[in-house]
């Protein structure tokens, strides 16, 4: 078991059916300083990890201990002679804003890279939008005019010099931040394809834009169809997953916000997980657990718009990312 506990040895078959909570086997638990009693009757398995009391959530190594466990690399391997490339929701701008501050080769912080997924990155928040530029710039696909949007509701082109640069980007990666943002897209009801965030006003066409809720097994073919595609462009290349802890602005959906962001990160969060019980063979693929953390972690991690993080907890992640992934 992964927790230190002293247990009664108990055989089932010798509890009587009309035993009392009294007579039932007790499973002690010891983490530290840390004592909990639990029912020692269920048989557990060969992996056991126990929910942490709210001191223990207190402790400098709670995120190792209750939220990193199983999900970390080996040693930390990301050298500042490596190139990375991060992109997905805005979350994947502190990534790059931290890792750049120190040194670090991350694409996206030379303005001269034209490139979408550097340019418009954090706008790409829906796994169908990063598939887009995958499957687009090593030419597995073709995207229709008038798809993309940045930020200032400016038409990111489908253009054949950003295709190769970007094209050129993904060869030369060697290691990939990909963060998920939201479940919820617009579609272009004649391509199907999804955009990359909301419609600008002047641009809606009723008959032309949709809205849906994508599902579970959309975005798990999408983020297997992202690692087929960086697997044949770089077959040792790492990649990291995370998924934002940044809630919905807004939900497009008759329901409140709150209700919606919690079905939205859940179908992500879904995703990713079978996607890594699918791909457990790859060495070099990893999951980093920032929403998790910082769910779990904190009280109350968010700013007065109940949205965007506070500093300090944007510094612990990002501080946590660090000691884990790069080799200083």
């Amino acid at each position: 078991m992964s927790d230190n506990f002293i247990s009664t040895t108990v055989n089932e078959a010798d509890l009587a059916d009309h035993a009392t909570p009294s007579d039932l086997p007790k499973l002690h638990l010891t983490r530290g300083n840390h004592q909990a009693v639990f029912n020692g009757s269920w048989y557990r398995g060969k992996h056991t990890n126990f929910i942490p009391s709210k001191i223990e959530i207190t402790e400098t190594d709670a995120a190792e201990k209750f939220v990193l466990t199983g999900w970390l690399p080996a040693i930390p391997f990301i050298t500042r002679q490596m190139s990375i490339t991060a992109f997905g929701s805005c979350f994947a701008a502190h990534i790059t804003d931290h890792l750049g501050e120190r040194g670090f080769n991350v694409n996206g912080r030379n303005l001269n890279l034209n490139a979408h997924i550097v340019r418009f990155g954090e706008g790409m928040v829906n796994t169908f939008s990063i598939r887009q530029q995958f499957e687009w710039a090593l030419g597995e696909k073709e995207i229709p005019e008038n798809l993309w949007f940045g930020p200032h509701k400016e038409i990111a082109a489908v253009d054949p010099v950003i295709r190769k640069q970007t094209f050129e980007i993904i060869n030369t990666t060697d290691v990939f931040i990909v963060t998920l943002g939201l479940s919820e897209i617009w579609y272009d009801k004649i391509s199907k394809e999804a955009f990359w965030r909301a419609i600008p006003a002047s641009l809606f066409d009723e008959e032309r834009h949709g809205f849906r809720l994508s599902t579970v097994d959309e975005n798990l073919a999408n983020l297997l169809a992202i690692h087929r595609c960086i697997r044949s462009a770089r077959p040792q290349a790492s990649i990291i997953i995370t998924l934002s802890p940044i809630p919905l602005m807004a939900t497009f959906r008759p329901i409140s916000c709150l209700t919606a962001n919690s079905v939205s990160k859940a179908v992500l969060r879904v995703a990713i997980d079978s996607m890594m019980c699918q791909l457990k063979d790859d060495p070099n693929l990893f999951y980093f657990p920032s929403y998790e953390m910082v769910g779990e972690l904190f009280a109350d991690p968010r700013a007065a718009d109940n949205r965007h993080l506070r500093p300090d907890v944007t510094r612990f992640v990002m501080d946590t990312f660090e000691r884990h992934y790069c080799a200083m």
